[in-house]
């Protein structure tokens, strides 16, 4: 399997820098055994059944993009350098992980200044990565981090414009709950309050997980060969009232149907002895052609980058062929790709799944 099998022209036209307004406005690809359809998110209550349960990841985006100075002093007076850093995730030894730019103009043990009330030296390096300890720990850190940080928009949005006050709402789910994601579980951004009574009015069940989305969910595949490309490893959690409601909803018929790769991901994680059950840790699990599903019975998901192991992810819950058509359709109907593009609802070949309103 070749990493050339996931790759598609995509007209960069296309790639959405702003989200549909309202969030509902978004049209949604439906890809069902017997063909694809155009339908709206509003009208996404519509393609499920009473007793479905859709599965949430209420991971918070928190403000992971800063900008300071490092200040520096020598026989010349002081100097200035500006540093930009991407957090990534805690360690354990109560440090950062961060993406730093540029690295070569921080030395061991200097100290960046990001706001009047926030800093951080460089105690590390490794892998690529700056390790900062920052001067403030757990409330006012937040609170610190909130008024100096910008949401860390995926690299092509980035490149076309800024973050700005708009993204800590556009880039930020109905639901978020628990703060530790550096990029957010995009497919949830469809869904705002209305759509979501719409959904319960329609008996569509809810349960929430934990995916902290990492920025190693924009790095390219390297490897011509995608069986030897390395997931980044992510921490997730999926408690004990979770794995419940997922069971209850099984065992009365009902389908299972994150909402995101990265729902998806951590369900499947906690499936692996063929039943999701409760699970708390960090997951590399790499989803392309010939997994074996145990958990989701149908997904909804964006448009993702060409040659993409989210891609690959698609083609391994519909076939590769059926990727092909959803990707093309996509393209030839002008639909929006990407974090704050449109939707798709996809089932897997061979599953009946015609819309809630011809159900008998």
């Amino acid at each position: 399997m070749k990493l050339t099998d996931f790759d598609f022209d995509l007209p960069e036209e296309l790639i959405a820098t702003r989200p549909a307004v309202p969030r509902s406005s978004a049209r949604l690809l439906v890809s069902r055994p017997e063909g694809i359809t155009d339908s709206t998110v509003g009208a996404f209550a519509d393609w499920l059944r009473p007793g479905d349960r859709l599965v949430l990841n209420d991971t918070k985006v928190i403000p992971a993009r800063l900008s300071g100075l490092r200040r520096r002093s020598g026989a010349a007076g002081e100097t200035e350098a500006r540093i930009e850093a991407t957090l990534l995730e805690p360690r354990a030894d109560g440090t950062w992980a961060a993406l730093v730019k540029p690295l070569k103009k921080l030395k061991l043990g200097e100290v960046v200044h990001f706001s009047d009330h926030l800093s951080a030296e460089l105690e590390g390096t490794g892998d690529g990565q700056a390790y900062l300890r920052f001067n403030l720990e757990a409330e006012d850190f937040d609170a610190a981090l909130a008024e100096a940080g910008e949401m860390p928009l995926p690299p092509y949005i980035a490149a076309r414009r800024p973050a700005d006050a708009q993204d800590r709402a556009d880039y930020q789910t109905a639901w978020a709950r628990v703060s530790g994601a550096v990029a957010a579980p995009t497919a949830s951004l469809h869904f705002d309050a209305e759509g979501l009574e719409k959904l319960r009015a329609r008996g569509v069940e809810f349960t929430h997980v934990t995916l902290h989305v990492g920025a190693g969910t924009f790095l390219p595949v390297k490897v011509e060969d995608v069986e030897t490309h390395k997931m980044h490893a992510e921490w997730g959690e999926v408690t004990a009232q979770a794995a419940a409601e997922i069971a209850a909803t099984r065992a009365a018929g009902g389908r299972i149907i994150p909402v995101g790769t990265t729902a998806l991901r951590v369900i499947e994680s906690a499936a692996r002895g063929g039943v999701v059950a409760p699970w708390r840790g960090k997951t590399d699990i790499f989803i392309y052609p010939g997994f074996h599903f145990q958990a989701a019975d149908a997904l909804v998901t964006n448009f993702h980058l060409p040659k993409s192991t989210l891609m690959m992810l698609v083609a391994a819950f519909v076939g590769m062929d059926r990727m092909r058509e959803i990707y093309a359709h996509a393209v030839a109907e002008r639909y929006r790709f990407f974090s704050y593009g449109d939707a798709s609802l996809l089932f897997p070949s061979g599953q009946v799944s015609k819309p809630a309103a011809d159900l008998s």
